[in-house]
């Protein structure tokens, strides 16, 4: 019998796009399960009884919660293909540090940038910019962050990529202007099957922010 994996996610998430890569990236099999956050299903509070967020991945009935967390698991547990980290501990220390910073930075920075306006969004394009100039640094001349292929740290990052397009409208700047090293990545990730497949579309992404807009009443 073989494993039993499930994970429950929202489509615009860009922490559940990340399982979704590490996933494609093992070729694995599994059961999406889409979850409306505003009526939560009994079985995301019961598997993520602490924090009762997505993505949370379940694997024969056990689950895994986080998604840093879960790409590890999942780079662990199916460890003979495509492995996302690397064997050195130095590396491998060196790669969570960076998928923490990109955790711990952008998503926030990038929210404020298409939910605020005037000096308070100035300030988050500001701040978004100089963070994706931080990691253009990291990356250097290397094709990917893993190196020669695509390693945890581009899973890690990758996802926001189909969030750029609405930074961008709603924050009147171009990512590309400031960060073009970064934009050439995105675009060799997405030559693989397994990123593309698993990136949501970025204008059906902006039409999801408009709407988030208008909840906020910023429209």
């Amino acid at each position: 019998m073989g494993d039993e994996i499930i994970l429950l996610d929202f489509w615009p998430s860009m922490f559940g796009m990340r399982v979704r890569l590490a996933l494609a990236e093992k070729g694995l099999k599994y059961e999406y399960k889409e979850e409306d956050l505003r009526n939560k299903s009994p079985l995301l509070l019961e598997m993520n009884p602490v924090h009762k967020q997505i993505p949370v991945l379940i694997h024969n009935g056990k689950p895994i919660c986080e998604s840093l967390i879960i790409v590890q698991y999942i780079d662990e547990v199916w460890h003979d293909k495509s492995p996302l980290l690397p064997s050195d501990p130095y590396q491998r220390a060196q790669a969570r540090f960076w998928a923490d910073y990109v955790d711990k930075k952008l998503q926030g920075l990038g929210m404020k940038v298409w939910s605020t306006k005037g000096e308070e969004q100035e300030t988050a394009k500001k701040e978004f910019i100089e963070c994706l100039k931080l990691l253009e640094g990291e990356l250097g001349e290397k094709p990917f962050f893993g190196g020669e292929k695509i390693g945890f740290v581009d899973v890690a990052l990758v996802t926001f990529s189909c969030w750029f397009y609405a930074y961008e409208s709603f924050g009147n700047f171009s990512i590309e202007a400031e960060c073009p090293k970064l934009i050439a990545w995105t675009k060799r990730c997405k030559e693989k099957e397994s990123v593309s497949s698993s990136l949501e579309d970025p204008h059906k992404l902006h039409g999801f922010v408009m709407g988030m807009r208008k909840s906020f009443g910023k429209e």
